[in-house]
């Protein structure tokens, strides 16, 4: 079992000219800790215009400064808009590649598409056409990423000439992929394309068997056809997370945050917006009323409750468990003494353990991966003379046609 953080950087209101920045702060001082006490990932979203509910629209940027501050942990895009309107598949391989870089081989890189009409509205991308644009773009935005040249490409959601996309990423073929899971209808899509699945769903243990049992299942048939030069056969689950000795003080600290976090994302897809206008928390409240019930949620508890949980999920063949930590008005020095008590009483429960289980779950898929890229078909490469040569004649051109 591996253990993962998320981060939306959720900053319900009321705002001052300093919280973003605080908001910054914390977290990466939370990473840090993490990277201390032998969390293995660190996940950073991608959302655009939603504010209150997430405020990491430029996850690339936040990721690169946390792995210039960390030592081992794993930076994780999870997820990056890889649909073009979002951003260029070409920018995507780049971004990718340079954070592989400066990790030093610790990237992972989850793919999305967004789900709210904020984002999508905002950048003019088609909803129904969103799942084939992304898997469309992760399959080139590989490519780019092996192929040196990459040679072109003609697609349904953008266009580009032969090209080789620098700097190539240290992991090879590249980094992990992964894709954003909300259902066990995109646990399939995961396991169809030899992605690993970042669910971020709140399922129960028994619920994650299934789902983990219909993506192992896919992973070892002939439906597995990778999208990328790999196959990441993972499966990660979101939980809360608030720890303390004392069952109804972690609710209290933790619970509130949880309950906005399950609000929020609900309430931009379902409910209207005006932008600069929100009120989510608000909102919340008024719901919830003046005396919040301290009602147990998963993950949400004594560390003996967090080690039963874990030990359910791993037993149903869940990889990682990711926690929700960082939600609504969740405090800072809570947060740091959850992960503190984490590392002191849950994680000494798994890391003797975990090579030797990863080794095995290794060995038992490696003939299906082999036979999922012996499936695959790859883009051929061009040969020598195919290759293309930029004149400065076309660049004037293209120059005086724009004009």
């Amino acid at each position: 079992m591996k253990f993962g953080m998320l981060y939306e950087l959720q900053l319900p209101k009321p705002w001052d000219q300093e919280s973003e920045l605080r908001l910054i702060n914390e977290a990466t001082e939370q990473i840090i800790l993490a990277d201390q006490i032998g969390i293995d990932h660190a996940w950073a979203v991608e959302h655009h215009f939603l504010e209150e509910y997430s405020h990491c629209s430029a996850s690339d940027v936040f990721l690169a400064s946390l792995a210039a501050q960390t030592q081992r942990i794993r930076i994780g895009l999870g997820i990056r808009q890889v649909i073009p309107n979002y951003n260029h598949p070409s920018r995507t391989a780049e971004t990718v590649a340079m954070l592989d870089l400066i990790s030093g081989g610790r990237a992972e890189f989850g793919i999305g598409e967004g789900a709210t009409r904020l984002e999508l509205h905002g950048y003019d991308i088609n909803a129904r056409r969103k799942r084939e644009l992304s898997l469309e773009a992760a399959e080139q935005i590989a490519n780019m990423m092996v192929m040196q040249p990459y040679p072109g490409y003609e697609g349904e959601g953008f266009s580009m000439p032969c090209r080789n996309v620098v700097p190539k990423p240290l992991q090879k073929p590249h980094p992990p992929m992964w894709i954003a899971c909300t259902n066990r209808g995109t646990i399939e899509v995961a396991a169809r394309n030899g992605l690993g699945a970042l669910a971020f769903s709140f399922v129960d243990p028994d619920e994650a068997k299934t789902w983990a049992d219909t993506y192992y299942d896919i992973i070892k048939s002939d439906e597995c056809v990778p999208i990328g030069h790999s196959v990441n056969a993972n499966l990660a689950m979101v939980a809360g997370f608030s720890l303390h000795e004392d069952p109804r003080e972690a609710m209290r600290r933790g619970q509130d945050g949880f309950q906005f976090f399950r609000y929020a994302v609900n309430a931009l897809v379902a409910n209207e917006t005006r932008p600069g206008r929100s009120n989510l928390w608000g909102e919340y409240e008024e719901l919830r009323g003046d005396d919040l019930p301290l009602i147990g949620a998963p993950g949400i508890g004594t560390p003996d409750d967090y080690t039963a949980l874990v030990k359910d999920f791993e037993s149903a063949g869940v990889d990682q468990v990711i926690f929700l930590q960082q939600g609504g008005k969740n405090e800072h020095k809570h947060i740091c003494e959850s992960l503190e008590l984490f590392a002191e009483k849950v994680l000494p429960e798994f890391a003797p353990t975990r090579d030797e289980r990863v080794a095995a779950k290794d060995a038992e898929l490696a003939p299906y991966i082999a036979a999922a890229l012996a499936r695959k078909q790859y883009m051929q490469p061009l040969a020598e003379d195919e290759i293309p040569i930029v004149s400065p004649s076309q660049a004037r051109e293209s120059f005086y046609v724009k004009q």
